[in-house]
């Protein structure tokens, strides 16, 4: 009767640690415009297109996750990065970048997989998945939760003409790791497109965190840094849905020792 209480017992608190990060909302989620910077960072990095009609899905398990960033005790840091093989497959991804399959092919490679697919999700460097599979994702969100970060934060940002005003810093790193790589992504909080040709022809696509820009900033060693940054913004990229995503990111390995993100600006919406 004990082992079966225990059992019983276990099984809840899982369902209640799990429930917070995906679990559908009554209404909708609202973000605070500066997310509390005492957080660690989980990065979850998406592969998407389009042009590939088993991405939708993954789409929008990105977009339940976005909106409940702050809900967990540890930060969650969405990123859609939109590759560019399915381009040739009948419809154009507008946002798509040879940058990011350059990416996810660095990935491919430190994972020993065959290759790059989608859709994908990379959860703070260390994991890949199949980006449709919530389970994996619940998975990969409690290992990375337990894992010790440095702390990454934007403490103030501007726009000024075309240029992005970035105060940034990174604490010290985690014991055993000497030195990263600071990166910048500069983001749509979300866009629509209504898709013309190939597999999601007729579909109407919704997409959160579209990375639009990816920067190297700076070097990070084991005592952190602090780094005052301003950025070019593409001529096409609207002022009022900007978010900003800085993290941390080992050469070599690939792994994330710590991210955050900062709206800088956002819709407001009339429903």
């Amino acid at each position: 009767m004990r082992r079966i209480l225990a059992v019983a017992f276990l099984y809840l608190l899982a369902k209640s640690m799990s429930a917070p990060l995906l679990g559908m909302q009554a209404g909708p989620v609202i973000s605070p415009p500066n997310p509390d910077s005492s957080k660690s960072g989980i990065l979850v990095e998406l592969f998407t297109s389009e042009g590939c009609s088993s991405c939708p899905p993954a789409d929008e398990l990105l977009r339940k996750l976005d909106a409940q960033r702050n809900t967990s005790q540890s930060q969650i840091v969405v990123l859609g990065e939109h590759v560019d093989y399915w381009d040739r497959i009948g419809w154009r991804d507008r946002f798509s970048s040879h940058e990011y399959t350059d990416r996810q092919e660095e990935y491919a490679r430190r994972f020993g997989i065959s290759g790059p697919y989608t859709p994908q999700m990379v959860v703070d460097g260390r994991h890949e998945f199949v980006g449709n599979d919530s389970h994996s994702l619940e998975a990969a969100l409690r290992v990375a939760s337990a894992e010790a970060k440095a702390l990454v934060s934007i403490s103030a940002s501007d726009i000024d003409g075309n240029d992005l005003i970035l105060k940034l810093e990174a604490s010290a790193l985690p014991e055993g790791h000497k030195r990263g790589d600071l990166y910048i992504g500069v983001a749509e909080n979300s866009d629509e497109t209504r898709v013309g040709g190939g597999e999601n022809s007729g579909r109407q696509l919704r997409h959160v965190a579209v990375l639009r820009s990816l920067q190297k900033v700076a070097k990070v060693g084991p005592e952190g840094t602090q780094k005052d940054v301003t950025l070019h913004l593409p001529k096409d990229l609207a002022r009022d849905n900007l978010r900003v995503v800085a993290f941390v990111q080992e050469p070599g390995n690939g792994a994330v020792l710590g991210s955050a993100v900062r709206i800088v600006s956002q819709k407001v919406s009339t429903q």
